[in-house]
């Protein structure tokens, strides 16, 4: 398999959509869905009726058709919820999670990518984050069913990926090491485990191995990974401070700029050197989406570039068209803006939020958002003082976190991800008749994406995208 020119980056809660991913691997290009919370995005979905039919009819391809029948039973709505009703929710996921929710993420997972794959050949990946580690194992088994070519995961050390994949392409089991905040050096490991055989009744099928490819900031993380991982790494996407989502912490003390940013230092930078020494593709994100930063990169060693911005706010990406078409408008008037948040995320990373009104970027609109946590995917999980593991989020109401042991400082401006991302993508959730309102994350590039604009109109596609960047006439 050659390796792409352009990877387009795995964005959000189904930003990166299977209908992004498969525009973009038509074009020859490694097309990338979002792993993220796909329980939640699919029976979301159902509960609107999939007014489209494709889960309809991606499950009636799942190779285990009582379990895509009982989700279906479960949660497909006929003609939608009515207007301002509330989702039925999903198990939270936890180190027991139930097998009602593990196979729900088998499911979504295979949907998503055989969706995204179908009708075509060009390659497809999944993005996955390392912070989100409870569903991890049936999400890349579910992947895996439906023949993933790439996998791609970062915001973490993600060294025993390499070897789950090798397992479960053996239809071997497999167990993942989970973080627990507070256990003591001689704690027990806490593990999550996955045995694809309790999936079918007869034996199950052996399946393709897809690269994996480790998105790192530093080549000494990319050094340990290539090194000490359970199995093979196939390269590494190099991510610098300006773009999307999470970004690493800089290296050193915390220090902000006058407009609360964290500012970044030439300690910061990656030693590209380093990277071609290790003899490993490797691709550079955060503002590469342009011809001249292309060649920019493979100059110095690169395979390509990822680009993740430029294709959010392209026609097939999953973020709301009316949050779309006004980002849209301040892109094209110059007034776009994203802020580097180092306290949003309940991670604890700095996160990249989209500065647009009526979303919650708004410091009022924040405000008046009652803190809950009905998700919880990203809920930390903590040792008890008898041992016992539980789960908080620093995002939740600040009683509930300060109770379990949590220090009260650590929820001040504190983001539910979870939900604000759905939003996004048109799956905000009502309560008591309050609906979530959006949070939209973006790189720094996002003031530049005028380019590739129509010249009859604000909108672009990914094909567009990909014209623009490959052809050598555009800089």
């Amino acid at each position: 398999m050659t390796p792409p020119i352009i990877i387009q980056g795995g964005m959000g809660v189904a930003v990166s959509s299977w209908r992004l991913a498969r525009a973009v691997s038509l074009t020859g290009q490694l097309g990338v869905v979002s792993g993220t919370l796909l329980p939640v995005v699919q029976t979301r979905r159902l509960q609107q009726g999939d007014p489209s039919a494709d889960l309809r009819h991606a499950f009636d391809h799942f190779p285990i058709p009582e379990i895509a029948d009982r989700v279906w039973r479960e949660f497909y709505v006929p003609g939608g919820l009515p207007l301002g009703a509330p989702f039925k929710l999903t198990p939270l996921p936890t180190l027991e999670s139930p097998r009602s929710l593990i196979e729900l993420t088998v499911l979504a997972c295979f949907a998503e990518v055989f969706l995204a794959k179908e009708g075509h050949t060009g390659p497809i990946g999944i993005n996955l984050l390392e912070k989100i580690q409870l569903p991890t194992l049936p999400s890349l088994y579910g992947a895996m069913l439906a023949g993933v070519d790439y996998v791609l995961m970062g915001a973490g050390i993600p060294r025993s990926i390499p070897g789950i994949l090798d397992a479960f392409s053996r239809s071997e089991p497999a167990s993942l090491k989970i973080d627990i905040e507070g256990s003591a050096p001689d704690a027990p490991d806490a593990l999550t485990h996955f045995n694809p055989r309790i999936l079918f009744s007869t034996s199950a099928p052996a399946l393709h191995r897809p690269r994996f490819l480790a998105i790192v900031s530093s080549a000494t993380l990319a050094l340990t990974l290539a090194k000490k991982s359970t199995g093979q790494v196939d390269g590494f996407v190099v991510e610098g401070s300006v773009a999307g989502g999470h970004n690493a912490p800089p290296r050193g003390a915390l220090q902000l700029s006058a407009s609360g940013e964290p500012i970044y230092g030439p300690r910061d930078l990656p030693d590209l050197p380093k990277f071609r020494d290790l003899g490993l593709p490797f691709w550079l994100a955060g503002a590469f989406s342009s011809r001249a930063k292309i060649d920019e990169a493979r100059a110095l060693g690169a395979a390509g570039v990822q680009v993740g911005t430029a294709f959010a706010l392209c026609d097939e990406s999953g973020i709301f068209p009316d949050l779309k078409r006004r980002l849209r408008e301040l892109i094209r008037t110059g007034s776009a803006r994203v802020h580097t948040d180092p306290l949003a995320s309940p991670t604890g990373f700095p996160f990249k939020i989209a500065q647009l009104s009526q979303t919650l970027s708004d410091a009022v609109a924040y405000a008046k958002r009652p803190r809950i946590c009905d998700l919880g995917y990203l809920r930390q999980l903590f040792r008890r003082p008898d041992g016992t593991v539980g789960y908080r989020c620093a995002a939740e109401p600040v009683a509930d976190f300060v109770r379990k042991g949590g220090q009260e400082s650590d929820t001040v401006n504190r983001k539910c991800l979870c939900n604000g991302l759905a939003a996004t993508v048109g799956l905000a959730q009502t309560r008591h008749g309050e609906t979530e309102l959006p949070l939209i994350t973006a790189g720094d590039d996002i003031a530049q994406l005028a380019r590739f604009f129509r010249p009859d109109r604000d909108t672009y596609t990914a094909a567009d995208i990909i014209h623009t960047l490959l052809n050598p006439s555009i800089a």
